[in-house]
């Protein structure tokens, strides 16, 4: 375990995306201080991250539930306003999910195993609509390790399942896509945690608020719009125009860029 790395020489590392099952069976930070559980079924997917990347050359891997410290409000506090910029930092996210089984015959045949992946319920769950979205790499693991697929060999099929726009899974900056269409990415999907629903979406539209788990999840979601719309003017008064919107004006003017100018 390495601790209070500078900001500035934090090395590559892995990063693993899950959907907790049960909290009993998730090793934790204080398992992993008393140097326990290993008993747990959660050590599987613990195992799992830090085996695939040494695989993939990587000496460093995180994962929520095992390097959090819940029981300091503090740093749960930080963690959860650092995750998405921690995820997107990351060199791989390594997806696991536990409810997609492939056999070793059929790992090379999309067709008896893309229903179960499409129907995973890791795609329901509130915090890792941030885990799709931030890191540049995203990677798919089924519950017997096998890889399906990254996220843009399987963009088709995540485009359909969640309806978050093919160019946000490319990486498009997130701030191109408007407030409903972003709020719409979480409409379908639940958290534990009421509140939480609205703090997922924190890194999403880059906006911070206080967290306060007795609040409910209507002030919550009003705080964040709150923070939005107070955001959203602060822009609106430093320009008269959005740049993107002369930015297409001036070329559909002109008519349009020149072959190969980008070159």
């Amino acid at each position: 375990m390495t601790e209070n790395l500078p900001d500035n020489a934090i090395p590559p590392y892995a990063i693993l995306s899950h959907r907790w099952e049960n909290d009993d069976q998730e090793v934790t930070y204080g398992d992993m201080v008393k140097g326990l559980g290993r008993d747990k079924a959660g050590y599987d997917k613990v195992k799992f991250c830090g085996e695939q990347a040494t695989r993939d050359g990587l000496q460093y891997f995180w994962v929520d539930s095992y390097c959090i410290d819940k029981s300091n409000d503090g740093e749960h506090q930080k963690a959860i306003h650092s995750m998405f910029h921690w995820y997107r930092r990351a060199s791989r996210c390594y997806v696991y999910l536990s409810d997609v089984s492939v056999s070793p015959c059929d790992n090379n045949d999309m067709q008896r195993w893309e229903l179960n992946f499409r129907n995973s319920k890791w795609f329901t769950r509130g915090w890792t609509l941030q885990e799709l979205l931030a890191p540049t790499s995203v990677e798919f693991f089924s519950r017997n390790r096998a890889r399906l697929g990254d996220k843009g060999s399987l963009q088709r099929q995540i485009q359909e399942k969640t309806g978050i726009d093919i160019r946000a899974l490319q990486g498009e900056r997130l701030t191109h896509f408007s407030i409903n269409e972003r709020f719409s990415w979480m409409e379908r999907r639940q958290t534990t945690l009421e509140e939480d629903k609205a703090y997922s979406l924190l890194g999403i539209f880059d906006v911070y608020i206080p967290i306060r788990y007795s609040e409910g999840m209507v002030n919550a979601v009003k705080r964040l719009e709150d923070e939005i719309n107070k955001q959203t003017k602060c822009i609106q008064d430093l320009r008269v125009t959005d740049p993107r919107d002369d930015k297409k004006r001036i070329k559909d003017t002109k008519g349009g860029l020149l072959v190969d100018l980008y070159h």
